[in-house]
């Protein structure tokens, strides 16, 4: 009877690690606090809201948006940037999960438009796009109030009009490439300098 209890033991030490692969660790928000005061806060706040236009908000941004943003900017492949590269670098999978939950965790700050003759050109292409330019309204991915679909498509509600349009400006020139089926490059790539500038005002005021 030992034997065969010594010998079932020994068979399942051996075959268990190749039929059960070790769940991943959850994320955890308050593991991601060291990180976010001594390499995030300096430009997006401790809180996700940034106060500098250059820098995104990331407070209420979908944890699967965060995560792979990081992830492409460790690669240094599909989206490159300097700044960004040297701070996702040393960031574990563990690291940016965590990251992700903290951020998406944290309450987003409201902001306004400036620009009402911007506006109203901008809330035309968001809800119902450029027919004529084969543009799609934003709306039909971010959503009518910009709150984005987690794990697709990213929260953009009061986002900084001079980020917004930093980021379609550099998917139109190809030089940000992680957008799934190049979707957000064909998209900008038909859009104006104006009309880039009038969709990231009317996203800023989303709310």
């Amino acid at each position: 009877m030992r034997f065969v209890t010594a010998l079932l033991s020994l068979l399942c030490a051996v075959f268990m690690p190749f039929g059960y692969a070790a769940e991943p660790a959850r994320a955890d928000p308050a593991q991601a606090q060291q990180i976010v005061t001594k390499v995030c806060a300096a430009c997006h706040a401790a809180d996700g809201n940034s106060v500098m236009p250059a820098n995104p908000a990331l407070a209420g941004q979908h944890a699967d948006y965060v995560v792979k943003q990081l992830a492409d900017f460790k690669a240094n492949k599909a989206r490159k940037n300097p700044v960004m590269y040297g701070m996702a670098a040393s960031l574990s999978s563990q690291d940016m999960q965590n990251l992700g939950a903290y951020f998406e965790s944290q309450k987003p700050k409201t902001r306004a438009a400036k620009d009402p003759a911007l506006v109203n050109l901008g809330q035309q292409i968001y809800r119902g796009g450029i027919m004529a330019k084969g543009v799609a309204a934003c709306a039909s991915c971010h959503g009518p109030t910009g709150a984005g679909v987690p794990a697709q498509f990213p929260r953009v509600a009061g986002q900084f009009a001079e980020y917004s349009a930093a980021q379609l400006q550099s998917f139109r020139a190809g030089d940000r490439a992680n957008d799934t089926n190049s979707m957000m490059r064909m998209i900008a790539g038909r859009l104006s300098d104006g009309e880039i500038k009038a969709v990231a005002e009317y996203i800023a005021g989303l709310r």
